[in-house]
């Protein structure tokens, strides 16, 4: 009776419902940033801060749920599967981008540290601007940060989510630390970091896109026998009750703090205790974060997917999947 009465209105909810959550994790992680990297109190009533500025950025929840309810009234007529490709595009760019930043990062720092291990760094910037990049400080901030800034612009020109090549790059690296070891006698803390890095990255960022393509294992006993109907009922029940809620537990607990397992190494700029390693720690300690969020964002599409085919619409992709009984 739901897909029969309620056809228009369940679609609505879910669109809105949906928004509203990717609303209030933009809102979440603006307020990380705002609190434990500007310097402002936190929002009130989440936390014991008062004052205009806390409830400033306490409004941006219910400001961004609003904002989500006119975003969807804009396109009443925009159907679940129309949605859950918009978001998936949105991920998309998210995903583009930390990958444009962790292959273009890597190279740069790389190569720094390589100058610096060997003495070269000061023939070409002198001796005061290479103690100021031996500052995990002083790199994030004017290395690693602008780089991120092309990487997002890069990011918005591609289409290529670059997995292949990253892969790619990780092999190289791997056989050029194998090459340097055994041939050369050579071999740098920063060479295993950017490997490290690299796969790091590839395995956390790659989460999201498998989740597109049905590609993560399922261990089920029942599943793979249920009508598409019923997939998708389990499916957007198990996505609310777990996927969504898990990526929440691991943004709140990681984020939730300044001493939080995710902030305390991004906004200290945290770096290996190898000496002459790269200056990257901190970041991977972000990995974890853009893990969150683009599952997060995927999952919202994944919901909206799922609840289509629960209600039977058209354009259902039957992607091959693997059980495990």
């Amino acid at each position: 009776m739901i897909d029969k009465i309620e056809h228009p209105k369940l679609t609505l909810y879910a669109r809105i419902f949906g928004w509203a959550n990717l609303g209030v994790l933009a809102a979440f992680v603006v307020n990380v940033f705002l609190t434990y990297g500007g310097g402002m109190p936190g929002a009130a009533l989440l936390s014991s801060a008062s004052g205009p500025a806390a409830w400033m950025q306490a409004a941006l929840y219910p400001a961004v749920v609003v904002i989500a309810v006119l975003f969807v009234s804009r396109s009443p007529d925009m159907t679940l599967r129309d949605e859950a490709d918009r978001i998936t595009r949105l991920n998309n760019f998210i995903i583009r981008a930390a990958f444009w930043s962790v292959l273009i990062i890597g190279v740069v720092d790389a190569a720094v540290t390589f100058l610096r291990v060997e003495g070269l760094l000061t023939l070409f910037i002198g001796e005061d601007l290479n103690r100021e990049l031996g500052r995990s400080q002083f790199r994030g901030i004017y290395i690693h940060i602008p780089l991120m800034i092309v990487s997002i612009a890069l990011a918005a020109m591609t289409r290529t989510l670059g997995f292949i090549w990253l892969s790619l790059l990780i092999v190289i690296a791997e056989l050029l630390i194998v090459f340097s070891r055994f041939v050369f006698s050579y071999e740098q803390a920063f060479m295993s970091d950017l490997v490290r890095f690299w796969y790091a990255a590839l395995f956390l960022f790659a989460s999201a896109y498998t989740l597109i393509e049905e590609g993560h294992v399922r261990v089920d006993v029942f599943y793979a026998s249920f009508k598409d109907k019923t997939k998708g009922f389990v499916n957007a029940v198990g996505t609310l009750t777990m996927g969504i809620v898990f990526c929440w537990t691991i943004l709140i607990v990681g984020m939730g703090g300044k001493n939080s397992i995710i902030n305390s190494p991004v906004f200290n700029f945290e770096v290996t205790q190898s000496s002459f390693g790269m200056y990257v720690k901190y970041m991977m300690a972000g990995f974890l974060g853009i893990f969150a969020i683009s599952m997060m964002v995927q999952f919202t599409a994944y919901l909206l997917s799922a609840i289509a085919d629960w209600r039977g619409d058209p354009g259902h992709v039957d992607h091959e999947s693997v059980s495990i009984a």
